[in-house]
Order: C-alpha cells, then structure tokens, then sequence
C-alpha cells in the first residue's frame, strides 16, 4: 500500500497531562498482522486517566504511546499470512491481545488472560490514521452499522457481560451509575426484555441519556439521599426489592446501594471500579441474602461479540448514548468533556 507522507495521530509523549498531535512513521505489518485505516475511534474512561496523567496512568504507561483502543476501520494491508480478513474488509478491534497459551486462554476465559497487552496501554492504539493489529483481535462488522457505533462495540461488550451474566427476560433491573457503559447495559437490558429498568446517578444530564435508551424510573443521588433512594425502590418494586442489579460507577454508597436493592436469591452485577478498598458487610449484604456476585472485566472472546451481533440485528438502540462526534485535532474538546460529566459517549474522526 502506499501512504500520503506521515501519519497524524495522538501521543503521550512525555510523563505529564495532555497529549499531542503529531507525525508518526507509517505502520508496518507483521506476518500475520493487518493495517487498518481508523474511520472512527471514542474516549474511554482509561484514555481520560492517560490524558490527566493521573496516579494510575504514572504507574502504567511508558512514553511515547498513541492511545486509544475503541475502534472501527477498513483493512487496507495484511501481512503474507493472513488468512481471517482481506484488504478492504470494515471492522472492530478486540482491545485485549491474550497469549494463548496460559490456563485461563487454554481452558475458554482468554478475557482474564494473566499475560494481555491492551491496545493503546501496552502498545500503540488507534488515535491515528491508522494503527497495525494481529488479524486474530479483528472483528469483522456490518457495513449497516456506522463508524460511530461500530467503534463502540468493544465497550459496549463490557456492558453486555454485565446485564447478562444471567437472563434478564421479565426481570426488574437497577443500574447505578449512568456512565456510557451503564447506559449501553441500559440498553442491552431493555432489548433482552427486561420487565423494568430503574436507574441512578448524580447527574440530570445522564439520566435524560438513560431515559431516552429505554429506563423505566430515574433516581438522582446527588438531589436524593440513599435512604429516599432505597425507599422509591421499595415502592416501585412492591417491597420485594429488584432481580439483578448491576454496579457501574464504583461509588461506594452506590456499590451498597446495589447491594441493599437487590431481593434475597438475586444476583449482583459489579463492573465499576472504585478508587480504593471498599468495606462490604459480607452477612448482610451477600451470605445471608443468598446472591450472587459477578465480577465483570473487559468481554468474553469471542463469545461476547457474536452476541452483541444478534443484539444489534434484534434492534439495539444506543444511538442517544453517542452525544459528541469531533474531528481528531479537536481532542481537547473531547476530554473536557468527560471531565465535566457533561456528555455520553464522545468519538473521533481521524
């Protein structure tokens, strides 16, 4: 393939908050790898630390790195042996790239690889033009679906594991925490026909975003305190409390919050990561109300994505949840705004 001149792309080039856009030597495919030019590619959570530079980030990241590992793209290179894609081919990532060879990849749980490298932490992501990729982490898409959603699918698998871990058909559901990733689970609750979905957060903005993905009842915890919560949630639920309920913000008061909802024989969804050790009262909140716990981490390979296919053939609807699309050199903008909790998801244009 022959490329116009140096690529563009996002680096964290040095040990300090923000990042800069810059040239890049073009990429260059291994054997078995494939160049893809990125149509489309959103912030993450795990972006926004690397942008802060925060504690987390400083132990992490090794400069100079592109970033970024929620993607979509066409293939416009493969190595001499590839065989699972071909120039021209629309696809996703898979942003965990497992060894295959430990247990955990042997044995069907390569999502919980002990040796993963993840793209744009371990090795250079997809804030480019274009980013090189082992053809085994490539996920070939639907041309029906468009870049701004296609380059979700991988955190919207994060919020598929976490509805469904368990069947939702006819059940109640409470979400605390309406991130972009508790609005996808939202959603994916909805389009599994949950019977009623409630919904909290400390945000009026993300509660309209939960509204408009299909949330039956909006509680907000920065206006309402947790004992007021926890009594709507009796009421709406006629004293029995909801079937499942699903953690993800990783708030303290919320992961409680979870735990009190949810009745005796129910199950708990925990995926929001909380900034320290949290104290639970195993009796109480767990033994003695005989639930159960998941702890959810990245997606099932591939198991979660075929999934996620048939949801979306079945009509999922995260369309509200994309609330800002900026070209790439306007990036700043971008992390600003998931500061400021004023926004869904935000994507990039190359």
């Amino acid at each position: 393939m022959v490329y116009n001149g140096p690529m563009r792309a996002l680096v964290k080039t040095s040990a300090q908050p923000g990042l800069t856009a810059t040239d890049r030597p073009d990429p260059k495919p291994g054997p078995t790898d494939a160049i893809i030019r990125v149509t489309a590619t959103s912030l993450c959570g795990t972006d926004a630390h690397i942008y802060n530079w925060d504690p987390w980030a400083h132990s992490r990241i090794h400069p100079p790195r592109i970033i970024g590992h929620e993607m979509c793209g066409e293939v416009v290179e493969v190595g001499a042996e590839v065989t699972l894609v071909k120039i021209g081919d629309y696809v996703a990532a898979e942003s965990h790239i497992t060894c295959g060879h430990c247990f955990q990849c042997r044995t069907g749980q390569a999502h919980v690889c002990k040796n993963y490298r993840i793209l744009g932490v371990d090795r250079d992501g997809s804030f480019a033009e274009y980013v090189v990729l082992p053809e085994t982490v490539l996920w070939k898409t639907s041309p029906a679906i468009p870049p701004e959603l296609a380059c979700v699918q991988e955190p919207l698998g994060n919020a598929v594991d976490a509805a469904l871990a368990e069947d939702l058909t006819g059940q109640t559901v409470l979400i605390t925490g309406c991130g972009p990733t508790g609005l996808f689970a939202a959603a994916v609750a909805r389009t599994a026909g949950a019977a009623m979905i409630i919904a909290t957060d400390v945000s009026a903005y993300r509660l309209d975003l939960a509204k408009q993905v299909g949330v039956d009842h909006l509680l907000n915890a920065k206006t309402e305190t947790a004992e007021r919560i926890a009594s709507a949630i009796r009421e709406i639920t006629a004293g029995e409390g909801v079937d499942a309920s699903l953690e993800m913000s990783g708030n303290p008061t919320a992961l409680h919050q979870a735990f009190s909802a949810v009745k005796n024989g129910g199950r708990v969804t925990l995926f929001g990561i909380p900034t320290g050790p949290i104290n639970c009262d195993l009796a109480n909140e767990i033994i003695f109300k005989g639930i159960r716990v998941y702890g959810i981490t990245g997606r099932q390979l591939f198991k979660t994505w075929y999934r996620l296919a048939g949801l979306f053939q079945a009509g999922l609807n995260i369309k509200p949840v994309i609330t800002h699309t900026f070209p790439m050199k306007d990036f700043a903008r971008g992390f600003e705004l998931i500061n400021s909790g004023q926004c869904g998801k935000v994507v990039l244009i190359p």
